[in-house]
């Protein structure tokens, strides 16, 4: 019965696809020249973005799409968030449809429930641990600008202290990291590629906390945009004060890292010390029983 069941729901599964595909598979063919990096099943995604859009995923599951377009939109940028997302959102059912091919022919070939069972909780899981992984990679990217962030504007302070303006104190700053690819000094870039085209300072320094989404960007545009006309020492105040804030963040994550990671070593030191304790006690035990 159970070779019967999983042979049907193959046909399904790979028909259905095959159906999609020819239906749709050029309607999708502009989102494959949007460059996401991670993704590896791009080939497979047009019938799985066709049900994301008519089942209108955006907005009946709002809160998991905006989850996932604030993610992506930190880590690719604002361009094309959306059509990212959906790309993102039709990769992790790709892995899910995989994983119940996989189930189904596991089931097939043994005759046991276990490999259909483990293919449907394998679908679930999987897709959730992919749109947690880009959270993670969103928080990282955040905490790495936060913690570079103060070491930046320490040099702010001391260029605009010997007397360079604002804009020529940034440029230097991020000419000095030109092969750099932190996140910050790509912003950066990208903001002194805004003014250079014809934005405004204000206009460029707005998109680039923006483009950031992160409170203490918001607060060192802020800062800047307050105080950048007035030059001079009271700047230079402005920026010390907020410098102090910062370095203050950056301890903080600092120290929250360092705990994950002596966290994260729990674990192989138990499986270590249970190693030892084998490999001590088993000749002791070998010696009793003999």
């Amino acid at each position: 019965m159970i070779v019967w069941v999983c042979g049907a729901l193959l046909i399904l599964l790979l028909g259905g696809w095959v159906v999609l595909n020819q239906k749709c598979g050029g309607r999708y063919r502009h989102f494959s020249r949007i460059s996401m990096e991670g993704l590896r099943l791009r080939k497979l995604t047009p019938p799985f973005l066709y049900i994301l859009e008519t089942t209108r995923v955006s907005t009946r599951a709002p809160i998991l799409f905006f989850r996932i377009q604030r993610s992506v939109q930190k880590i690719y940028g604002l361009r094309h968030s959306a059509e990212m997302s959906l790309i993102f959102m039709a990769d992790c059912l790709a892995y899910s449809w995989l994983v119940l091919i996989g189930g189904c022919l596991w089931s097939m070939s043994t005759g046991d429930p276990v490999g259909i069972w483990g293919g449907v909780l394998l679908s679930v899981l999987l897709p959730a641990s992919m749109v947690k992984d880009l959270s993670k990679k969103a928080l990282i990217r955040d905490q790495d600008i936060v913690m570079e962030l103060p070491e930046m504007l320490n040099k702010m302070i001391l260029l605009v202290g010997a007397g360079e303006n604002v804009q020529k104190a940034i440029v230097h700053c991020v000419e000095r990291k030109s092969e750099d690819k932190h996140p910050l000094y790509v912003e950066l870039r990208k903001m002194i590629g805004d003014w250079e085209s014809g934005h405004s300072f204000q206009q460029a320094f707005e998109q680039f906390s923006k483009r950031c989404a992160i409170q203490e960007v918001s607060i060192f545009t802020t800062t800047v945009l307050l105080n950048f006309r007035r030059g001079g020492n009271d700047f230079v105040v402005a920026l010390r004060d907020l410098s102090r804030v910062l370095w203050e963040k950056r301890k903080a994550i600092a120290r929250t890292r360092g705990e994950q990671a002596s966290s994260k070593l729990i674990f192989p030191m138990v499986v270590i010390f249970m190693i030892v304790i084998v490999l001590v006690g088993a000749p002791a035990l070998m010696m009793m029983n003999m």
